[in-house]
């Protein structure tokens, strides 16, 4: 097994750090190696996703990924911007398919935005086509208008667009999750609105006749944001387009507790994944030690057992997770009164003993 470590910029060298510890800590033989991505591969090589770095990506059998960004880059000519390379990663790699699981763990229930009753139980799967939709459609750039309301005026436009195979491909993703789980796939559009997203429904409704045994609702995106929080127990599997997907899982994140606690996985068709936490580079608090890394040993966990084929071990590291919650140790982000607060290296230390069954030490 070989794993390419890729840090990136901001908290991403400091959780990464801690993913790879646990790593170490199982009773696993691999092969890791640690290249720049982002901002600090701008800085070194000049480009965000440089060569060398996508050729290790493209060589590993699964790739552990920090956060990339930073605000002093947002002057950059876009191709140079630290958020370049992951779009890179998923165009060179064909990582299609992006897994974000919305799971309350029962100790962090109080950390939800939402009432208890609402959270105690959640379990969302959400599924974003990552390599298509309006992120990634051509043509897009800025020009001076010839038509709409003001002509003569410069404008910025992108194009969403969505090919037949791209959308049966992750609807074929979403309904053998759902086969796994609760059998419901709640597809997500804006077919009211938009010509691309009622072909994605009528092309979700189709590949569903393969799955009789799968219950599918489809339900326009602004509703799924409201249902999101009015009942969120409600979902089960959801599939939805890049764009949709992308905000939606954000907001999934924060029924949670954190977005800190969130890990994904993004896969391609054979299931060789990225993983990474479903937060950014969080630039001002790094290098302060006190960002969450769950969210990245738990991306750790996804990678063992969708890429690696190591079930056991994701379930060691998940355990450890819950034990060290049971605890009551927290980063501030899901801090309470009666908790342990705790830094980055602290809760990297206490996850660490707990898959070596020593004690778990609290410090305050």
């Amino acid at each position: 097994m070989k794993i390419a470590i890729l840090p990136g910029d901001g908290i991403g060298t400091e959780i990464v750090e801690q993913a790879v510890r646990v790593l170490g800590a199982l009773d696993l033989r691999f092969e890791s190696e640690t290249a720049l991505v982002g901002g600090a591969a701008y800085e070194a090589h000049g480009h965000p996703l440089p060569d060398s770095t996508l050729k290790l990506a493209k060589e590993a059998d699964a790739i552990l990924f920090g956060a990339v960004g930073d605000w002093k880059y947002d002057k950059l000519e876009r191709q140079y911007r630290p958020e370049q390379a992951i779009l890179g990663l998923r165009k060179h790699l064909g990582l299609f398919a992006n897994f974000r699981p919305a799971l309350c763990y029962e100790q962090l229930t109080h950390a939800s935005s939402l009432k208890p009753e609402l959270v105690t139980g959640l379990d969302i799967l959400i599924i974003r086509e990552l390599t298509g939709d309006i992120y990634f459609g051509q043509p897009r750039g800025r020009r001076t208008a010839v038509d709409g309301h003001f002509p003569g005026a410069e404008e910025a436009f992108d194009t969403m667009r969505y090919s037949r195979p791209e959308i049966e491909r992750i609807a074929h993703v979403a309904f053998q999750a759902a086969r796994k789980r609760n059998k419901k796939v709640t597809s997500v559009d804006k077919a009211n609105v938009l010509e691309t997203f009622q072909f994605w429904k009528d092309v979700v409704t189709e590949v569903h006749a393969q799955y009789p045994d799968v219950e599918l609702q489809h339900m326009y995106v602004d509703n799924a944001a409201m249902q999101l929080v009015k009942a969120p127990k409600a979902f089960d599997v959801v599939v939805t387009g890049n764009m949709f997907g992308d905000i939606l899982s954000d907001e999934a994140a924060m029924l949670t507790g954190s977005i800190g606690m969130l890990p994904s996985a993004s896969l391609d068709k054979n299931n060789k994944g990225l993983y990474e936490p479903s937060h950014g580079s969080a630039p001002d608090i790094a290098g302060k030690g006190v960002a969450n890394p769950l969210a990245t040993i738990l991306s750790a966990a996804m990678m063992l057992r969708y890429s690696l084929q190591q079930p056991a071990a994701a379930d060691r590291i998940e355990a450890a997770v819950k034990a060290v919650l049971s605890a009551g140790l927290r980063t501030p982000d899901i801090w309470s009164e009666g908790t342990t607060k705790v830094g980055t290296r602290e809760m990297g230390d206490a996850v660490v003993a707990a898959i070596t069954g020593k004690t778990i030490t609290k410090t305050t």
